[in-house]
C-alpha cells in the first residue's frame, strides 16, 4: 500500500492496515453484506463539514434498505440499530470512547483510526502511548469490539474523511433526566465516563469542544497530531 507506506514515513508511531494481525485483538473485517446502497447515499448526499467534524447518528433512508434489515437481524441477533455518519477533516488523537455493543465503520474513503482497550483505562485514566493507529482503506467494512477505544477517524488527504457508522440504536443519543440522576447516584466509579446513551469518554484535557460538553479529561500524554503526504 502505498499511501500506508507514506503515512509512516510522514509519522513518528507505527501505523498499522486493520488486514495486519495486530488488528485481531480490536476487531475484524467484514465480509458477506452488500453496502453499495449506503455507499451510494454517502457519496451523493452527505458532504464534508470545511472545519472539523460532523456526525449524524441516524439517517432513516439508510436504515430502510434490505442491508440494514440483514445487519440488524444477523450481525446484532435481531436487536434494533441506527445507521448514520462522521465526516470531518480531523487530525488529532483528542480522546476515546466506546459502547456496550458492537460498531461497524465503513469507509467511504480512506481514513485512520486511533485505538485502544477500554480495560486499560484504570481510575479513569488512559495513557495515550498505549494507542494503536490503524489505516482503513476505502471500502473496508471492519467491526469494533465493544472493548476497543476509538473516537472519529482521521483524514489522510486535504479532502477529509467520509465513515459509515452503525451501532445500536439510542447510542450517541442524549441522557433523559431519569438517567442523569442515575448515573449521579451510583458509585460505580466508570458513571463518570458516561456522557451520553451507551457512550462512555474519556477525553484529552486539551481538547476543548469535548471538554465543554461534559467528558471526562482522564487521558494522559501528548494530545499527538498525525500528518499525511501532501500533494
Amino acid at each position: 500500500m502505498e499511501l500506508l507506506e507514506a503515512l509512516n514515513a510522514c509519522n513518528d508511531v507505527k501505523i498499522y492496515s486493520v488486514e495486519d494481525e495486530e488488528f485481531s485483538s480490536f476487531g475484524r473485517i467484514i465480509k458477506g453484506y452488500d453496502f453499495e446502497e449506503l455507499e451510494t447515499y454517502m457519496n451523493l448526499t452527505s458532504q464534508i463539514p470545511e472545519d472539523g467534524n460532523v456526525y449524524v447518528a441516524s439517517v432513516e433512508e439508510m436504515e430502510s434498505g434490505p442491508v440494514a434489515e440483514q445487519i440488524a437481524a444477523s450481525f446484532y441477533g435481531g436487536m434494533p440499530i441506527q445507521i448514520g455518519y462522521c465526516n470531518g477533516r480531523n487530525t488529532t488523537y483528542n480522546g476515546f470512547e466506546y459502547h456496550k455493543g458492537s460498531e461497524i465503520n465503513i469507509a467511504i474513503t480512506d481514513f485512520m483510526l486511533v485505538l485502544g482497550h477500554n480495560y486499560d483505562i484504570c481510575h479513569n485514566t488512559y495513557d495515550v502511548s498505549q494507542a494503536t493507529v490503524f489505516f482503513v482503506p476505502k471500502g473496508t467494512a471492519i467491526e469494533m469490539y465493544q472493548t476497543t477505544l476509538h473516537l472519529s477517524p482521521l483524514r489522510v488527504t486535504d479532502e477529509g474523511f467520509k465513515d459509515i457508522v452503525i451501532l445500536p440504536r439510542g447510542t450517541n443519543t442524549p441522557l433523559s433526566q431519569v438517567e442523569k440522576q442515575a448515573k449521579q447516584q451510583t458509585g460505580d466509579e466508570e458513571a463518570i465516563l458516561l456522557l451520553q446513551r451507551n457512550k462512555w469518554v474519556i477525553a484529552h484535557p486539551g481538547r476543548e469542544p469535548l471538554m465543554k460538553q461534559g467528558a471526562h479529561g482522564g487521558v494522559t500524554g501528548e494530545n499527538k497530531e498525525l500528518f499525511y503526504p501532501k500533494e
